[in-house]
C-alpha cells in the first residue's frame, strides 16, 4: 500500500466499516424439544427472514432524508446513479466521513457529490485516497490546502490517477511547472486536462499567432488559466478582436496574458470604445485591471486635462 496510506495524517476520521449490520436475532422462545408443525405455525417463525416491503421502504426513505440534509436532488442523482437505490446508508456515509477527515466542509461536501453523483457509491480507499495520496505526495500539496484543491476543482475526484492525473502533472512539469511556478491548489485544476485533446492544441494555438514557445511559456506560467481557455469561445474572438478593432501588438499580449481572462463582451469591448469614442488610448493593463469606477474615474480625468491642454 502506499505510504501514506499506511500511515495516514491523524486528522484523518477512522471510516465506517462497509459490512451491513448483521441481521438481529430471532427473539428467545420456549419450545418442546420436538415441536409439532402446529407449535411451530403458532410460534410464527419465519424459516427464510427476509427485509419486509416497510423495512425496505424505510431504509430507502432513510437515504433520501440524508441526500436532502446534504441538500442533494434526490431525484438528479438516483438517475445519474441508479447504484444508489442498493446502496447502503452506511456505505453512502463513508464517502462524507472521507472528504470531511480531508477537512472539506459538510456544505461544500453536499455540492460536490450533487455535481458528482458517482462519487455516493465509491469505496473510498479505491477511488478517493489514492487521489488524495497523489496530491500530497506527489504534486506535494499541503495537507491543510487539499480542501481548497477539491473545492476549486471537485472534477478532480472522479479522475483515473494513472491515466489522467499523472500524465498531465509530468506534461505540466516538463511544460515549467516547476520551483516557484509548481502546482498549488490553485492551479490543480489543471490537472484534469487532457494533455492531447486541451493542453497541446492550446500551446499550439499560440504558436500560430507568431509567439515563440519561451514566449508561450512564460505567458502560461504567469496565467495559468490560459490553459483552461476555449481556443473558439475565447482566443479566436479575442485575438481577432485585439489585432483588428484595437490594431494591438503581439508584443502587449506578451506582456499582460491576463487579457484574455476578461470578457470580450463585458468588458473589453465598451471600454475600447470609450476610449476611441474620446480619442484617448490605453495599455491593456491600464485599460482592464481597474475597476469599473476606477475607469470612468480615470476616463473623466483623462477629458478634464485636455480640456484644460485646449485652453492653454
Amino acid at each position: 500500500m502506499l505510504t501514506w496510506l499506511q500511515n495516514p495524517p491523524k486528522t484523518l476520521l477512522p471510516l465506517p466499516s462497509l459490512t451491513p449490520n448483521p441481521s438481529p436475532p430471532f427473539p428467545m422462545c420456549s419450545i418442546s424439544p420436538k415441536p409439532t408443525k402446529t407449535s411451530l405455525k403458532s410460534l410464527h417463525i419465519p424459516t427464510h427472514p427476509t427485509p419486509t416491503t416497510t423495512d425496505t421502504g424505510l431504509k430507502f426513505r432513510e437515504k433520501i432524508l440524508y441526500l436532502q440534509a446534504l441538500k442533494i436532488n434526490p431525484t438528479k442523482v438516483l438517475e445519474l446513479n441508479p447504484h444508489l437505490r442498493s446502496a447502503t446508508l452506511d456505505t453512502i456515509k463513508t464517502v462524507e466521513t472521507c472528504l470531511a477527515s480531508m477537512g472539506i466542509e459538510r456544505s461544500a461536501i453536499g455540492r460536490i457529490l450533487d455535481m458528482h453523483p458517482q462519487l455516493l457509491t465509491s469505496d473510498p480507499y479505491i477511488d478517493l485516497y489514492p487521489i488524495f495520496d497523489f496530491l500530497l505526495n506527489d504534486v506535494v500539496i499541503p495537507f491543510n490546502d487539499i480542501r481548497k484543491s477539491i473545492i476549486r476543482c471537485p472534477r478532480i475526484l472522479v479522475c483515473s490517477v494513472e491515466d489522467q492525473l499523472k500524465p498531465t502533472f509530468e506534461f505540466l512539469k516538463e511544460f515549467g511547472f516547476v520551483g516557484p511556478n509548481r502546482i498549488t491548489s490553485q492551479t490543480t485544476v489543471l490537472l484534469v486536462s487532457s494533455v492531447e485533446l486541451t493542453l497541446k492544441p492550446k500551446v499550439d494555438y499560440m504558436l500560430t499567432l507568431g509567439f515563440k514557445r519561451n514566449d508561450v511559456v512564460n505567458m502560461v506560467l504567469r496565467s495559468p488559466g490560459l490553459l483552461t481557455f476555449s481556443i473558439d469561445k475565447n482566443f479566436r474572438p479575442k485575438v481577432e478582436y485585439f489585432l483588428k478593432e484595437m490594431n494591438g501588438d503581439l508584443g502587449e499580449l506578451k506582456k499582460f496574458p491576463q487579457y484574455f481572462s476578461f470578457s470580450l463582451e463585458g468588458k473589453i469591448k465598451p471600454r475600447h470604445r470609450l476610449l476611441v469614442e474620446h480619442g484617448f488610448s490605453l495599455s491593456l493593463s491600464e485599460m482592464l485591471k481597474v475597476s469599473d469606477g476606477e475607469f470612468n474615474a480615470r476616463l473623466i480625468e483623462m477629458r478634464l486635462r485636455l480640456l484644460e491642454d485646449k485652453q492653454l
